[in-house]
C-alpha cells in the first residue's frame, strides 16, 4: 500500500503510525489502504451523498452524539465517544475517488498509565468498507498517545485525531468504524452507508473543516491535512473555522462563492474566495467567521460561479461538549439566568431573516469588556452552567436546572453554606442554607429523601427568582 506522512504543529494529540511512535503534539499518519477480498454480511440501506444510518433507528447515546449524527457525521455507540467524518476529493483517475476518513476522541476516553515522566495510552482503530457482501478495504492500527501531564489525560475536547486516506470506485458502500482502548474494556463502533461520488475533472471536492492544511500540487499526491472531524467550533473560544476547498484538473474554478445558510436557507454570510493554482490543483483554506454563524448547526454551501457545481456540509457552533445546543431557540432557553426578560423576548421573537443582526446587537449590548474579542460575560456564564452540571447532577437530569444549580448559575457562589448533615449525619432530613450577603438573601434547601435531591420550598423559589431579577436589573 502507498503511504504518506506529514507533521503539522498544533494543540492536538494525534497518534503516529506504529513504525514511528514519537509523541507528537500534532503529528499524524496518513495511509492509502490496500485492497482485500473476503466475504462479509451485507449492510443495510442508507441515504445518498454522505453517511446514512445502516439502521433507521438511532442507537441510544448522548445528546452530543445525536447532534453529530444530525450533521451527517459518524458517532460511535459504546463507552468511547468518538466522532468521524467522511470527505471526498479527486483521485488521479476518474474511475476512483479519494476518501478522507477522520476520527476524533477525547483523551479522557482512554486509560493512561505512567511511563517515566509521561503518560501513555494505546488504542486500536479499525475501518471496514464493504460493497454488498465483499470487504473491499480494511485498515487496522494500534496507536500510541503520549502526553506530558496528567491534566492532558482528562481533556474532553477533540484532542486525539486518527485519519486515513483511501481510494474507492464511485458507488454505495457500507462503512464500519470501531475503536478500542487497549488498557481496558472500553470500546465503540458505528456503521453507516456512504455514497462515493464520481468527481469529474475540475469538480469541487468536499469542503473539509481543518485545523491546518498544506495543499497538494496534483491529484496523484495527498494533501497534508489535519482534519477537524467534528466540524465544530466553540463559542467564545474560536473566532474562525478554517475550511479546505479544492478542485483538480482541467476546468477547475478560479474562485468559489461561500455562503452560510441558517434556518430556511437564510443567508447569514456571503463571500467570494480565490482558488490559487498549485500545479494542476486549485485550492484554498477559507476562514469562516464564527460570529456570523450563531450558536447551533449551520449549513456551509460552496459553489462555482456560472456552474452547477455545489458542495455542502454542516458546521456547528457549540457552547462546549457538555452543552448540546443545536438551535437558536435552545440558546435563548439557556440564557434565562443571563439577561433580562425583555432582551430574551427580543431574541425569541426575531425572525430567521434578522436573527444574525439581533444576535450581534445582543452580544454588543451585553459584552462587559467591548475592547476584547471575547465575550467575557457569556464565557463566565456558560462556565457556571458547566460547573453546575458537574456539582449538582444528582439534583436533576441537568444540574443547572436543579434548584441549587439555578441559584449558582443565576447568583454565583454563596458567601456561606451551612449544611446540617455535617453536624448530624444520621438526620432523616438534611438542610443546606446558602447566604448571599450583598443580596440580603438566605436560601434554605431541603433533602427530604436522603438521596441528595435538594429542593427549595415555594417561598424560597420565589425569593430566588426575585433575587435573580434584581441582579439582572443591576441593583441588589
Amino acid at each position: 500500500s502507498e503511504k504518506g506522512r506529514s507533521r503539522l504543529a498544533g494543540r492536538w494529540l494525534v497518534s503516529a503510525a506504529p513504525a514511528r511512535r514519537a509523541l507528537l503534539y500534532g503529528a499524524l499518519s496518513l495511509a492509502l489502504a490496500s485492497c482485500a477480498g473476503r466475504q462479509a454480511s451485507p449492510g443495510g440501506p442508507g441515504g445518498l451523498g454522505g453517511p446514512g444510518r445502516a439502521n433507521a433507528q438511532l442507537p441510544a447515546g448522548s445528546e452530543m452524539q445525536r447532534l453529530y449524527r444530525a450533521m451527517g457525521l459518524v458517532a460511535g455507540t459504546g463507552t468511547i465517544s468518538f466522532v468521524s467524518s467522511v470527505s471526498f476529493l479527486s483521485a488521479p483517475t476518474r474511475d476512483s475517488t479519494l476518501l478522507l476518513v477522520a476520527l476524533s476522541l477525547p483523551s479522557r476516553a482512554l486509560g493512561f498509565a505512567r511511563e517515566g515522566d509521561r503518560y501513555v495510552a494505546n488504542y486500536v482503530a479499525r475501518l471496514e468498507i464493504r460493497n454488498g457482501g465483499v470487504i473491499v478495504r480494511e485498515v487496522e492500527g494500534t496507536e500510541t498517545v503520549r502526553v506530558p501531564t496528567f491534566r492532558e489525560t482528562t481533556r474532553s475536547d477533540e484532542s486525539i485525531i486518527w485519519q486515513q486516506f483511501l481510494r474507492l470506485a464511485p458507488g454505495r458502500y457500507s462503512l464500519s468504524i470501531s475503536i478500542r482502548d487497549e488498557a481496558g474494556i472500553r470500546s465503540a463502533s458505528d456503521e453507516v452507508t456512504i455514497e462515493v461520488p464520481r468527481l469529474p475533472a475540475g469538480a469541487l471536492g468536499s469542503p473539509i473543516a481543518v485545523y491546518e492544511a498544506i495543499p497538494r500540487q496534483s491529484s496523484d499526491s495527498l494533501p497534508r491535512i489535519l482534519a477537524r472531524p467534528r466540524s465544530t467550533v466553540t463559542f467564545g473560544v474560536d473566532s474562525i473555522l478554517p475550511v479546505y476547498v479544492e478542485a483538480s484538473g482541467e476546468g477547475a474554478p478560479e474562485r468559489v462563492r461561500t455562503q452560510l445558510l441558517g434556518e430556511g436557507d437564510v443567508v447569514l454570510w456571503d463571500s467570494t474566495s480565490e482558488l490559487p493554482l498549485r500545479g494542476t490543483t486549485r485550492s484554498s483554506t477559507i476562514a469562516i467567521p464564527v460570529a456570523r454563524m450563531g450558536v447551533g448547526i449551520t449549513t456551509l454551501e460552496i459553489t462555482s460561479p456560472g456552474r452547477a457545481d455545489t458542495v455542502r456540509s454542516k458546521v456547528l457552533v457549540s457552547l462546549g461538549d457538555d452543552l448540546p445546543i443545536s438551535s437558536f431557540e435552545e440558546v435563548v432557553s439557556y440564557l434565562r439566568y443571563f439577561t433580562t426578560p425583555d432582551r430574551l423576548k427580543t431574541l425569541r421573537e426575531s425572525t430567521p431573516a434578522n436573527r444574525a443582526a439581533v444576535w450581534a446587537e445582543f452580544l454588543k449590548s451585553t459584552d462587559p469588556v467591548p475592547a476584547t474579542a471575547e465575550h467575557e460575560g457569556l464565557r463566565d456564564y456558560f462556565q457556571r452552567i458547566r460547573t453546575a452540571n458537574q456539582r449538582y447532577r444528582d439534583d436533576a437530569q441537568g444540574g443547572w436546572l436543579s434548584d441549587r444549580g439555578a441559584a449558582y448559575v443565576g447568583l454565583g457562589d454563596p458567601d456561606n453554606i451551612y449544611d446540617s448533615g455535617l453536624n448530624d449525619p444520621s438526620a432523616r432530613v438534611r438542610q443546606q442554607v446558602w447566604e448571599y450577603s450583598e443580596l440580603r438573601l438566605q436560601l434554605v434547601f431541603l433533602d427530604q429523601s436522603g438521596f441528595g435531591r435538594w429542593r427549595l420550598n415555594p417561598q424560597g423559589m420565589a425569593d430566588l427568582q426575585n433575587a435573580i431579577r434584581r441582579k439582572l436589573a443591576g441593583f441588589p
